[in-house]
């Protein structure tokens, strides 16, 4: 379940085929009704979603593609979850509390098919993971800057989260034309996944996760 086009064209271009392999098969979709953009992810439409594709297909699993920057504010855990300092704590907070939610409102049964997910703090950090591939795609003049960007934190999943200082839009502040689909996609394919695991922590547990559903 991916919150935008954005996060389901990464799930078709990038995570698809290393994890076929494994004969793992991911069918990404977003979280609303057929058709639309995705964003405006309430709570109630995730779980309705969640709900939906754990009771209809007992021999599939659910998992989330979401960005911890663009969840409302009430979502299950976000406030808790903000008041931690490490990216690693927010994720765990944020988790715990959605969990509880989801078992209050589904059960426990089938929630041993769910593994939950959310980007810290969102899909552009992982693009992080290679300024150069940034670089590559809005411009090479830029590559110094996109550096100096990563190396002024632990991660690329601390790349802080606000409407100026978001991955996307310290991006944006550097090149006005980044477009996230079409940008995101080219630059996502060039970093690789083994790139963005070796750089992102949260993204490599979730990553381990889904490749031990092969075992």
């Amino acid at each position: 379940m991916c919150e935008g086009q954005t996060e389901e064209m990464f799930v078709n271009e990038v995570l698809c085929e290393p994890l076929a392999i494994k004969g793992i098969y991911l069918y990404p979709s977003l979280v609303g009704k057929p058709g639309h953009k995705g964003g405006n992810f309430k709570y109630e439409r995730v779980l309705r979603d969640i709900r939906n594709r754990l009771l209809d297909d007992e021999n599939s699993f659910c998992t989330t593609f979401f960005d911890f920057y663009g969840l409302p504010e009430d979502f299950p855990g976000k406030q808790e979850a903000l008041s931690q300092n490490q990216p690693v704590d927010k994720s765990r907070i944020l988790i715990e509390h959605f969990l509880k939610k989801l078992k209050e409102d589904i059960g426990d049964d089938a929630l041993t098919r769910f593994i939950p997910y959310i980007q810290l703090y969102e899909f552009e950090a992982l693009l992080f993971s290679c300024p150069a591939s940034i670089a590559s795609e809005i411009g090479s003049q830029l590559e110094q800057k996109l550096i100096q960007i990563r190396n002024a934190f632990q991660t690329p999943e601390h790349i802080n989260n606000s409407p100026v200082t978001a991955p996307s839009k310290r991006i944006m502040e550097i090149c006005k034309s980044y477009d996230k689909v079409l940008h995101g996609s080219l630059i996502a394919m060039d970093v690789g996944v083994e790139r963005m695991r070796e750089e992102c922590i949260l993204f490599n547990e979730w990553m381990s996760r889904l490749q031990a559903l092969s075992v």
